[in-house]
Order: structure tokens, then C-alpha cells, then sequence
């Protein structure tokens, strides 16, 4: 065979080798996730003191280079983690919102895999060192994990502060782009879990931007390779949460940090968590932004990226705003002597203690009447049932310990929802229960209309089947556990 052809049938071979390459790299990171995953954050409500532990770790560890930034409104120490020696520069940020933690959980994942040996992967993580140098701020916005909340600690928004850099936190993050000028820059953040992968059912579980540098949305090389190397991510994730990936508007915002980075000339590359049915604590999605993100750099190292074609990026769906809590469908509601045809949706704020270490749902009526281009985690259709608000049971109890010693599911099936107890022993016990806790003296209602969180029984033929307690749906049926 002729040398001629042998290098035409490789070249031929190459992109299907280098596909199967990038599938067993995101296979077998997944089959031996646990093992890197940092065991001391099992939630997102961790703090700047579980963080710094972890870094000041990494100093002591080969390869790895720590350095303060500087220092949050309120002092907190940002830090700098830099692994590698290659000319590809790789810059992420997590946590610019402080209540936005799913990229420094997998961060921190990465942080253990980057230190590990013999573990099948030391290939890769050689030549990727090798090849690029990882920087990463795993939190920007240490006082604003604090109190688990958007703003940091002065109320400005970090990501509306590109231009004037009036925050510590921004300031530092625009001196470091302008320092390292990086080849690419990963913007991480969370996103409502209320987003949905275009009109669809699915929860937008990661959403992605390459954003647009000025208000014509023109597509330079710069960003160009954000859209391609978004496309690589796409489509590992399609083998783990197929059609549950979307993309965001693209509509130029002259003040965020993202479209001045990819201005300033970094290829950047949006990141969002969303939800994902069964993963409230995103646990999961964690995992999908350590697969993801360690697929990414090896991508930009081999540049297998610049292969993908724009369109492909235009054909990830938008985000779009479909997403419910609950959605009780086709109800038939008989309240104040009068009964008419409406879907009810809710959705839950987290009501946290004064730790912000700990939550409890509160729900209430997002939404009524015709829901039907709307979905939610949780649906009924209540065609044939009639649903009437809630009783409060006529006994006033000394405390809310009282309740737990209650046949609760016998009450609701009396039609009983809402107690009153002269003492809380804590807070959370108003919503824990199947049955709300209020205290004596407290005004509330069970009358649906928006903002309120009414509990409702659901009947079929007067009888109770399921009552709907702080937007949760519960059996009452007779053959359902007690």
C-alpha cells in the first residue's frame, strides 16, 4: 500500500479515533467519580471556612501553586489555585453569586482528581498539565455564601460590575483576566431550577452562553471557539441527561463580566446549573460539571473543538421559563359557595435559618388558570375530582411536639390540614409535617389566589384521595401507607 494512501485512511480514521478517545475519557471519570469526590461537601450550603481547608491542602501538594487575591467587602481571603505548565490557559470562577455553589462542589472534585496518581488516568493528567495551565477562583463571593445570597456584602450584583469594578470581588476577578489574559475563561454559575430545555418537560439541568461581545452579536474567532467548545460539552452531556441541556439569550449586556471577558479577548464559556428530577442538593449535577468540565480541557488541548460546526450550536434550545414546582391540573375548585375550572401552580422559596446552613421549603400559587403550555416536577390531573381548601383542626396543642404523636393521615383524611399550637419548638417544623403548624394568633387562609400557600383536599365522589399540603402532593387513599 502506497504511503500516500496509508496517510489518507489515517487522516480519515483520526476523528472517529479521537471520538472514541473523548468517550472513554468521560466513561471511565464516571465510573470512578467517588473516589475523587471531596467527601466533606455533601450539600450546597457550605461556607468560605469548609473552602479554604481544601486550598490551603493544595499548597502543600506537588504541582500546586496558592495565592490571596485579596480580600472580600468583609475580609474574607480569595484565593487563586494554579496547576500546570502549558501555554493554553485555562481560567475558571465559581460562586460569583454566593448562592450559586455547583461549580465550586465540582471544582473541589477536580482539585482531588488534578492530586491523585495510579489511578489509570496519569497519561491525561500529564500531558494536560503539560500542555495548559489551569487557574481557578473556586469562590469569588465569599460573603455572599456566607448568608447563602445573590449580591455580596456592599448589595451589588459582581456580575453587573465589569465596567466600574466598584466591588473587592470584582475588582480582583478584572485584574486577573487583565493580567493572565487566558486563551478561555469558564464563567460558572446555578440558575432557577424553574427553566426548562425549550418547550419541553425537562428541567434545563445546564444551560450555556457564549456571550455576544457587543450588541450586533458578532461572531469573531474569540467567540467562535466558545460556541464550538460548547458543543463538545453538549454532547457529552446528551449521554448522560439527553435533552436536558439549553442555552441562553445572547442579548449583549455591556456591565456583565462574561461579555467584557470575551470583549477583552478570553473565549468564554457560560456555565448554569439548573435542576434535575430527584437531585434538589445537585449532587448529580455536580458530578455532570466535573465529567463535563475535565472533557473541556481536553478538548482545548487537542483542539478537537474547532471540528464542530456553528450550527450545531444554534440547534442546543433556549432556556425557557416552563418550569413548576406542582401543577394541579383540570381542578375543579369549590371555595366560597361557588366552583369553577383551574390549573393551580406552585413553587417553593428556601427559608433558611440564621446559619443559612439549613432550609425548609415554603410554598405558594405561582400561577393560575390555563397551565397547559407549563410543566412540573410533579403533576396530577384532577379531571373528576372536586378540590375544597383545608380545615384547621379545632384543638389548640401546648407545643408542635404534640403533632408528631398525631394519626396525621387519618386527620388529613377528615379533611384536617392546618394546626395550632401555642409554642414551635423549631421553625421547621411548620412545613416538615404533612399538615401545616401555625402559631396561636397567626392570621392565614387556605383560600387559593396567587402568593398563597392554601392547604386543599382533593375528593373524588366525597371522598378524600390526596391532599396538597405546602405544594406537595400526598395520598389519602385507602391502600396508601399511613
Amino acid at each position: 500500500m502506497k504511503l500516500k494512501t496509508i496517510l489518507l485512511i489515517l487522516s480519515l480514521m483520526l476523528p472517529a479515533f479521537l471520538f472514541a478517545q473523548k468517550g472513554s475519557l468521560h466513561q471511565k471519570l464516571n465510573t470512578q467519580y467517588e473516589q475523587y469526590q471531596e467527601k466533606s461537601i455533601t450539600n450546597r450550603r457550605f461556607k468560605h471556612g469548609d473552602i479554604i481547608p481544601l486550598i490551603k491542602n493544595l499548597s502543600v501538594q506537588k504541582g500546586f501553586e496558592t495565592k490571596i487575591l485579596g480580600k472580600s467587602y468583609e475580609g474574607r481571603e480569595i484565593y487563586q489555585v494554579k496547576i500546570g505548565s502549558g501555554n493554553k490557559k485555562i481560567l475558571l470562577w465559581s460562586q460569583m453569586h454566593g448562592d450559586e455553589p455547583t461549580a465550586t462542589m465540582a471544582i473541589a472534585d477536580i482539585f482531588n482528581f488534578l492530586s491523585a496518581k495510579d489511578d489509570g488516568f496519569d497519561d491525561f493528567r500529564e500531558r494536560l498539565l503539560s500542555e495548559s495551565t489551569l487557574y481557578f477562583i473556586p469562590l469569588l463571593n465569599p460573603d455572599g455564601a456566607e448568608q447563602y445570597q445573590r449580591r455580596n456584602a456592599q448589595d451589588i450584583d459582581l456580575n453587573r460590575d465589569a465596567l466600574r469594578a466598584q466591588t473587592p470581588e470584582g475588582k480582583i476577578l478584572k485584574d486577573v483576566v487583565k493580567e493572565l489574559k487566558p486563551d478561555f475563561g469558564f464563567n460558572l454559575h446555578d440558575q432557577s431550577r424553574y427553566y426548562s430545555a425549550g418547550n419541553t418537560p425537562n428541567p434545563a439541568t445546564m444551560s450555556f452562553l457564549a456571550p455576544a461581545f457587543n450588541y450586533e452579536k458578532d461572531i469573531n474567532r474569540v467567540r467562535e471557539k466558545s460556541m464550538q467548545l460548547i458543543i463538545q460539552m453538549n454532547k457529552i452531556l446528551q449521554a448522560y441527561i439527553p435533552d436536558h441541556v439549553a442555552k441562553y439569550s445572547d442579548d449583549f449586556e455591556p456591565r456583565a463580566f462574561g461579555d467584557n471577558i470575551q470583549k477583552w479577548g478570553t473565549s468564554t464559556i457560560l456555565i448554569e446549573a439548573g435542576g434535575l428530577r430527584g437531585d434538589r442538593e445537585k449532587q448529580e449535577i455536580r458530578k455532570l460539571h466535573f465529567l463535563v468540565l475535565l472533557e473541556a480541557f481536553e478538548s482545548i488541548i487537542s483542539e478537537s473543538y474547532a471540528q464542530n460546526p456553528l450550527h450545531l450550536y444554534e440547534q442546543i434550545p433556549n432556556n425557557e421559563r416552563k418550569m413548576k414546582e406542582f401543577i394541579l391540573k383540570n381542578a375543579i375548585l369549590d371555595q366560597d359557595g361557588r366552583s369553577f375550572k383551574t390549573d393551580i401552580a406552585f413553587k417553593v422559596r428556601e427559608i433558611q435559618d440564621v446559619t443559612a446552613r439549613h432550609f425548609y421549603d415554603l410554598a405558594y400559587i405561582d400561577d393560575l388558570g390555563d397551565l397547559s403550555i407549563y410543566y412540573g416536577y410533579e403533576e396530577f390531573d384532577a379531571d373528576t375530582y372536586i378540590v375544597r381548601p383545608g380545615k384547621t383542626y379545632t384543638k389548640v396543642f401546648r407545643s408542635s411536639k404534640q403533632i408528631y404523636t398525631l394519626d396525621l393521615i387519618k386527620a388529613l383524611r377528615e379533611g384536617y390540614t392546618d394546626f395550632i399550637v401555642q409554642k414551635l419548638e423549631d421553625e421547621s417544623d411548620r412545613l416538615r409535617l404533612p399538615v401545616r403548624i401555625h402559631l396561636e394568633g397567626e392570621a392565614f387562609n387556605n383560600k387559593v389566589y396567587l402568593g398563597n400557600n392554601p392547604s386543599l383536599i382533593v375528593y373524588r365522589k366525597g371522598i378524600p384521595q390526596k391532599a396538597i399540603v405546602n405544594g406537595r402532593l400526598i395520598s389519602l387513599e385507602q391502600n396508601a401507607r399511613d
